[in-house]
């Protein structure tokens, strides 16, 4: 029987896009919505379905010796819409009642992403944070992981101790930023006290300019880094999530010290005022739609042209897209565009029919037949079945879900013209070369290829496409990097780059 410091765990991981569908609890449930010991088990598999922050910290605290996980909840869906109201009390509720069963407490552990909003409501997290600290008290140690496409409230640097954002987009490291919580956790069980100060500037930036291996964000990723000594605990920076649209969106800065709250400041006051300087550098640089259709159709012809991959943005299931937009699908296909494939197209009534007819069969396929969202129009061409499959897989190495296991329900690869198109039935977007070669379509072989997803990607695609064989189309679509096409309710304006007045002043501590 474990013994030690008894350490709840729990997860809301949800990043939601306010102009997508509602979620409720059928989609969790078709996802990860894990209870008590199913935490724990399912974080001893092989391939885990957990976030990778959730199996790091409980690894990590049983490698540093006795304690007794005390699982409460895990709620997965990754990027989708609001939550139900409804169904987020009834969570909530589940997560206080099971909280409270569970005390006394030595410490509460949150593997949050950071970015939910209900239909009601703008900070979840937050509210899911005060929540735990009322029950457990002012003493007791809370941390939560969270994703660098947070957006961060006063909230939920209140009522946490620690606050730790990944360093990495496409995310690598979120098994990593799970150990470094588990470290964090055990210097506050041994008395360290966390001091943290916190700046959000109003700046909204596209997401397509918050990758991290190069350009503005993932410079002050790494110089805020070399910051870290035996004063500095952690620091971290928040990209925010746009799409969330609410009043604490803008890229945040977080300095964790150990007790040293002058040099907390201090050293968050610079992160903010360096980004501040740079701001106009987070602009998106698109490629416009017909563009990428006749650069598919000429490097088709043409051998000598390197293949490229299309990043279909604006259709991003990571950032709450639907993953079934056909703008580019089209377009190919009517361009006759040669050796072009299409992943993963989101589509369950025509996943399902191409399992009904089998592999060999040709039959007219009617894309989003049964879809009701503005971006989501129907598209219909005569299709070959190439291949069908339960579509469970395996995330692979390098990529941001490396060894997790990974549902797309029944999926079909279909011939459509020119275009291989990769269809499923549970949306996701297209992380690794194993989201088609799984289903037997090469991607070494292809001279276009494209991808539903905004950046994680990137990680996975590149052993065959470096950073100068990447497009980013400028299509429309739920998750569009051009913010003026849509009609934002929710931010503190004036807010850049929608409103390029804006002014900043840094706080006066």
């Amino acid at each position: 029987m474990s013994t030690g410091k008894r350490i709840a765990l729990l997860a809301l991981h949800l990043e939601s896009n306010r102009f997508a569908p509602p979620v409720s609890r059928a989609d969790f449930e078709e996802k990860v919505l894990l209870y008590g010991d199913e935490i724990m088990q399912d974080a001893v598999q092989e391939h885990p379905r957990m976030v990778g922050t959730m199996t790091g910290f409980i690894h990590a605290m049983n490698k540093a010796g006795p304690w007794t996980p005390v699982p409460i909840v895990n709620a997965d869906v990754g990027a989708a819409g609001p939550i139900d109201h409804e169904f987020y009390l009834e969570l909530k509720e589940e997560m206080r009642e099971r909280l409270e069963a569970a005390m006394p407490l030595d410490a509460v552990y949150f593997g949050e992403h950071g970015a939910a909003v209900s239909t009601e409501i703008h900070d979840p997290d937050g509210d899911l944070f005060q929540m735990a600290r009322e029950i457990v008290g002012p003493d007791v140690p809370i941390i939560s992981t969270l994703d660098l496409h947070t957006n961060i409230s006063q909230e939920m640097v209140d009522a946490t101790d620690a606050l730790i954002i990944y360093r990495t987009n496409p995310h690598v490291d979120q098994y990593e930023r799970g150990v470094e919580a588990a470290g964090a956790m055990q210097e506050l069980l041994g008395n360290v006290k966390a001091t943290t100060a916190f700046i959000r500037l109003p700046i909204v930036a596209p997401q397509v300019t918050q990758l991290t291996a190069s350009g503005p964000y993932g410079e002050i990723i790494d110089y805020g880094q070399t910051l870290i000594d035996e004063d500095v605990m952690n620091i971290s920076i928040a990209g925010g999530f746009t799409y969330g649209d609410t009043p604490h969106n803008g890229m945040a800065f977080l300095v964790t010290t150990r007790d040293d709250l002058a040099k907390a400041r201090k050293i968050c006051r610079e992160l903010a005022e360096r980004v501040w300087a740079y701001r106009d550098r987070f602009t998106p640089q698109l490629t416009a739609l017909e563009d990428c259709i006749a650069d598919a159709v000429a490097r088709g012809e043409d051998p000598s042209l390197p293949s490229v991959i299309i990043a279909d943005v604006a259709d991003n299931p990571g950032g709450g897209g639907r993953g079934n937009t056909a703008w580019l699908l089209e377009g190919l296909h009517d361009a006759g565009a040669k050796g072009a494939i299409l992943g993963v197209f989101n589509d369950a009534p025509l996943a399902a029919e191409a399992h009904a007819l089998g592999i060999g069969a040709t039959f007219e396929a009617h894309f989003n037949r049964e879809e009701t969202d503005q971006y989501s129009q129907p598209f219909a061409a005569e299709a070959t079945i190439l291949s069908l499959s339960d579509g469970k897989i395996v995330g692979r190495d390098p990529g941001s879900r490396k060894g997790m296991a990974i549902d797309l329900g029944p999926t079909a690869a279909l011939q459509v013209g020119t275009v291989t198109v990769i269809v499923i039935s549970i949306r996701q977007q297209c992380i690794d070369l194993g989201y088609f070669e799984n289903f037997g379509v090469s991607v070494a072989d292809a001279r276009t290829v494209v991808v539903k997803s905004r950046g994680h990607f990137r990680a996975g695609f590149l052993p065959l496409f470096p950073p100068d064989r990447v497009i980013e189309c400028d299509a429309p679509g739920l998750t569009s990097p051009n913010l003026e096409n849509f009609e934002w309710t929710g931010f503190q304006r004036p807010i850049f780059p929608l409103d390029q007045e804006t002014e900043w002043t840094p706080p006066d501590w």
